[in-house]
């Protein structure tokens, strides 16, 4: 698959993210619908060749720049905010933060590195003592479910309107503001499922 249509496969998952017709990529690629499959095979296979470097550079220098920072607070806030506003702004690289093709594989490698760096950032700001000790990294990949689903929502009504729920909830995640909570953590099979059903196509 040439450079060009390698491009336009990509340009349209960024626009729709993984749910974009293949037909409509194999239109504006200049190939036949036919041709797409024979030369990918599965809908995986041609997101793992189109977004999966560009996932990894993004997600990669958002957990680099927040771990680089020297509050840890401010690194976790940080990487939280980027995070949302990429998916705001990149249906693609939302859809990779939530696992929702665990067939591409090396998409799903670059999910199981950019979730072992919020791991690390969590841990961080845990230690420094501003962030809830109770906050999981799962409680994360929620967060990151739930904010998707609404950006992905309010594009057109309220394209910044994240930015107002990502700031609420931080606010509620520092140590000074917890408070006990009423249910345990959610298992990563929990969130699996939970983010599934969130991102499922109509």
């Amino acid at each position: 698959m040439g450079q060009y249509k390698r491009t336009a496969a990509a340009e349209l998952f960024r626009e729709r993210g993984f749910q974009a017709s293949l037909k409509e990529i194999a239109r504006r690629a200049g190939v036949s619908h036919g041709t797409l499959y024979n030369l990918f095979g599965t809908r995986e296979a041609l997101i793992d060749e189109v977004v999966a470097d560009l996932a990894a550079e993004r997600l990669d220098e958002a957990a680099e720049q927040a771990l680089a920072r020297d509050d840890a607070w401010e690194g976790f806030a940080y990487y939280i905010e980027k995070v949302c506003e990429l998916q705001a702004t990149d249906p693609a690289v939302s859809d990779v933060v939530t696992g929702r093709y665990p067939g591409a594989e090396r998409l799903m490698a670059v999910c199981g590195r950019a979730q072992a760096a919020a791991a690390r950032i969590i841990e961080r700001a845990q230690q420094a003592g501003a962030l809830r000790p109770d906050f999981t990294r799962e409680d994360l990949l929620f967060i990151f479910g739930t904010n998707a689903l609404l950006a992905r929502a309010a594009a057109n009504a309220a394209p910044g309107a994240w930015r107002r729920g990502v700031a609420f909830m931080l606010d509620g995640l520092r140590t000074e503001a917890a408070h006990p909570l009423p249910v345990g953590p959610l298992t990563p099979q929990q969130v699996y499922q939970a983010l599934s059903g969130l991102t499922a196509t109509p």
